[in-house]
């Protein structure tokens, strides 16, 4: 019996051991099989994670990319600004003969003169103007005159008193042309300053065609820039030098209309005009 007790015993370690260990290697593999996915999921992460960063390098790159061609195209047109310039330069470093800048400011001395000599008569205009207005009861467009006419007395005072111009020593006198215009089917030649002035001219005309167009809105007035005073001048902003009196009136009225057509045209879009005068 006490055999048999210790086959037995040993039998039962021996299946115990056999079923410990199949339990044991049960649960490893369903660790496995549990540990397979996770690791699957984590693979597919960091590839992703890769991906990513691989795409954010080619971006960058291409940025870089053209942040340099960029950079590239802005270091030549400066380049060729400062070639612009310096040919620019060159040209008005030209100095014209002493016999051609002695005619020159002798043409001036005549051109000057007679504007002054016109001063007075044009102020006599621009009270006649001024008197029409009271009587039309227009009164905005009576307002922008009134304002304007004062700029130009300003700029007459100015003018009497600068009696002692230096010629000699103003560069527009002794420096060759460089620009080249049409005007009225012929063309004609100045300088930087002349054309200066002249850019001036249109500016300046903008500005007061503006101010009309919008005195003339106000007034419910129809629109007729010719008749405005200021277009007539058109001698604001010009002192007598430089060019022509001819040119920056031409060039001061073409201002003038695009100012006042623009405003009184894309601002006024209603109602009708019977007799010079807009109704609603």
């Amino acid at each position: 019996m006490k055999r048999i007790g210790i086959i037995f015993t040993a039998v039962l370690i021996l299946l115990l051991g056999n079923t410990a260990g199949a339990y044991a290697q049960q649960e490893q593999q369903q660790d496995k099989k549990q540990g397979k996915p996770e690791k699957q999921a984590k693979d597919k992460k960091q590839q992703q994670d890769q991906q990513n960063k691989q795409q954010q390098q080619r971006v960058q790159q291409q940025q870089d990319q053209q942040n340099k061609q960029q950079q590239q195209q802005d270091q030549n047109r400066q380049q060729q600004q400062r070639v612009q310039q310096q040919q620019d330069q060159n040209r008005q470093q030209q100095r014209l003969s002493q016999q051609e800048q002695q005619q020159r400011i002798e043409q001036q001395q005549r051109s000057v003169t007679q504007y002054r000599q016109n001063l007075d008569q044009q102020m006599r205009l621009a009270q006649q103007q001024t008197a029409q207005l009271q009587q039309q009861r227009r009164m905005a467009q009576y307002r922008f005159q009134q304002q304007y006419s004062e700029r130009l007395r300003q700029q007459q005072v100015r003018l009497r008193n600068d009696l002692d111009h230096d010629y000699n020593r103003d560069p527009y006198y002794y420096t060759a042309p460089i620009y080249r215009y049409n005007r009225g089917g012929s063309y004609y030649q100045t300088n930087q300053y002349g054309a200066d002035l002249l850019r001036q001219a249109v500016n300046y005309g903008y500005q007061e065609g503006f101010r009309s167009g919008q005195a003339d809105r106000q007034d419910r007035w129809g629109s007729h820039y010719q008749d405005s005073y200021a277009y007539r001048d058109a001698n604001y902003g010009y002192d007598g030098y430089y060019v022509q009196q001819d040119e920056y009136n031409y060039y001061f009225r073409e201002g003038f209309r695009r100012g006042y057509e623009y405003h009184f045209n894309s601002h006024y879009q209603y109602g009708r005009y019977s007799n010079g005068i807009i109704r609603s």
